[in-house]
């Protein structure tokens, strides 16, 4: 009777164990055949599979099943993964989406579909994946979208649907309330040929950031043009990476493709804006360095609460009441420059919400800081002046080191005439002591002064200067003695070559 009780006790004990191993993943018969497992991620990649695998442990939470075979998602295909939170199906032919594939697999963040062939995304595809933050569904053969394809994705923040074959997409379905961490959306590579610019004038300001559009087959139109141009001045993500990939098709001929952003003149004739499609007025506002601007928000929207926000030219939310350092903003969405500097300048753009009717507008205020007349040419003259400086300065270095010596002499003369010496003989010498005598023409005495000898010259002999004394002359032979006292050598007369 013991021995029986311990018995069923162990066999409890050892089916608890299994259980509790099954559930955490770490027993080798969990794990499909054809995959890799490790711990919570579960790899299936280039196995073959024709369908999702129904032994899939309950512990997994990335499971990859890219480059494999797959057609179809069937109904309850990951209805017993409670943890999945990332799932890559690209590189199959998935083609269709069974409804309740995704059931009870709400916590799905990601989701790679990416290189099947889709060719249209119903509206139930994604609608029970309420957590879902990044889909991927670019390089399939998607020709339509339908209205409400997305609207159930309350936390989607990235969706890419580029190298596809769309010639439309539903913007007006895709709204603030509905969709307020969207930040990017590409719909590049498709075959659009024409733009709802006021169902994209009507996107929040978040989404026209992040939305890609290069690559298109869209028409040159002043409309089109006029939007790209309007969010180039905006330094948006998606113009300033992809300048050289925005093309239209002029009169649309698909062998008339310009690069619209190289090749403005043919819409010369356009004006800054489409006709006021994009309903963003613009307000230019001038002042001087140190003043106070008021930036008023105009806007048509009525009733409350009316939400008000404004983004600076370097990207930075403003709202109520402001940074509480240089911007100030009061209630009925006015904005207060308090000491306006130049580098306060560029585009401030205001964007009132009305929560009850959900719509949104937009103004902008363009604003230029200067600085005073006084401050300018006080600012002009200093300059010129440490310019000026510089320039004398340069010409002193110039004229004290680099004046050339035409003709360099050497310290000590040979005993002989040369060409050499002859050279220094037509030289001023400058000695501290004068001669001891008073003997020639041209010269004078004078005790305890120092005083500059010049030498006469005598004549000129085959284009050369000669020295008016021989060489057997006493105050030459003492002027050859004192050869090693000279300090320095200067001519007051010129000399002839």
């Amino acid at each position: 009777m013991i021995r029986g009780t311990r018995g069923l006790a162990g066999s409890l004990l050892l089916s608890s164990l299994l259980l509790q191993l099954t559930r955490e993943g770490v027993s080798a018969d969990s794990c499909p055949s054809s995959c890799l497992c490790a711990t919570d991620i579960l790899s299936c990649v280039f196995g073959k599979l024709e369908q999702v695998p129904p032994d899939i442990p309950q512990s997994a939470a990335t499971l990859d099943l890219s480059y494999n075979r797959i057609v179809q998602l069937e109904e309850g295909s990951f209805s017993g993964l409670p943890r999945l939170h990332t799932l890559r199906l690209a590189h199959n032919r998935v083609s269709r989406i069974s409804q309740g594939a995704f059931r009870n697999a709400s916590g799905l963040r990601h989701l790679d579909l990416s290189s099947n062939e889709m060719h249209v995304v119903e509206q139930h595809y994604f609608q029970e994946l309420l957590g879902l933050e990044e889909l991927l569904l670019f390089n399939n053969r998607i020709t339509r979208m339908e209205s409400k394809s997305l609207s159930g994705l309350t936390n989607l923040r990235k969706a890419y649907l580029s190298l596809n074959r769309l010639t439309d997409f539903p913007f007006f379905s895709i709204q603030e309330h509905s969709h307020p961490f969207l930040s990017t959306l590409d719909l590049s590579s498709n075959r659009m040929l024409k733009l709802p610019l006021e169902d994209i004038a009507a996107l929040p300001m978040s989404v026209q950031k992040g939305l890609f559009l290069h690559n298109n087959t869209l028409i040159c139109e002043c409309g089109m043009y006029s939007m790209f141009r309007h969010w180039e001045r905006r330094n948006f993500s998606s113009i300033t990476d992809f300048r050289e990939e925005h093309t239209c098709l002029v009169y649309g001929e698909r062998r008339a493709s310009v690069r619209f952003f190289r090749h403005t003149r043919f819409f010369e004739n356009c004006t800054i804006r489409a006709q006021g499609l994009l309903a963003e007025p613009e307000e230019s506002l001038q002042a001087f360095a140190g003043d106070a601007v008021l930036m008023n928000c105009h806007t048509s929207l009525q009733g409350r609460p009316i939400n008000y926000w404004w983004i600076s030219p370097r990207q930075e939310y403003i709202i109520p009441p402001g940074n509480n350092s240089t911007l100030r903003m009061f209630p009925n969405g006015s904005l207060e420059i308090r000491e306006a500097q130049v580098e306060d300048s560029g585009v401030y753009l205001c964007m009132a919400q009305d929560r009850r009717l959900l719509r949104n507008e937009t103004w902008e205020v363009n604003v230029t800081v200067q600085l005073r007349r006084s401050e300018a040419e006080s600012f002009n003259t200093g300059l010129t002046t440490l310019l000026g400086c510089v320039v004398s300065l340069v010409l002193v270095l110039m004229y004290l080191y680099l004046t050339p010596c035409r003709c360099p002499c050497r310290k000590q003369l040979p005993a002989a005439p040369s060409p050499a010496n002859e050279c220094s003989a037509q030289s001023s010498i400058l000695t501290a002591t004068p001669p001891a005598t008073t003997e020639g023409p041209g010269r004078k005495a004078s005790n305890n002064k120092h005083v500059v000898f010049l030498e006469p010259i005598k004549e000129a002999q085959n284009g050369r200067l000669r020295v008016a004394l021989g060489p057997e002359h006493s105050k030459m032979q003492q002027l050859r003695g004192e050869t090693d006292s000279i300090t320095s050598v200067f001519s007051d007369t010129p000399i002839v070559p």
